[in-house]
């Protein structure tokens, strides 16, 4: 089992920042890729930015160039800095973990507001 547990998020004017934490825990080893995802009122859920295990990264095309995924593996702790924040970037994001062992599993964190007011 994968804990994750998000953090960071809040009330932000157009044009600034923030930075979301996700903190991992319980069984981390062979997690293959993990990330952030986020999810719009009345809209699916999307991918915003992972990383693989082998330190392979995935934006989206329309965070790219304002939004930058890393990871402290000592921490088990991976982060999304937002920057030239957009209010079309308003959504609760979501932390997400693949690990594969027989199978592959998703994990998913609570989830933390982000509001971009114009």
């Amino acid at each position: 089992q994968v804990t994750l547990v998000e953090s960071g998020g809040g009330l932000v004017q157009a044009g600034g920042s923030l930075r979301l934490s996700c903190a991992a825990s319980g069984s981390t080893f062979n997690i293959n890729r993990i990330g952030w995802y986020r999810q719009a009122p009345g809209k699916q859920r999307d991918l915003v930015a992972t990383i693989s295990s082998g330190g392979m990264i995935n934006y989206a095309d329309s965070v790219k160039g304002r939004f930058t995924i890393s990871r402290d593996s000592a921490k088990n702790t991976v982060y999304l800095q937002m920057n030239s924040l957009k209010p079309e970037d308003t959504a609760v994001y979501y932390c997400n973990a693949v690990r594969t062992l027989a199978v592959t599993v998703n994990y998913w964190g609570q989830g933390t507001q982000v509001t971009v007011s114009s």
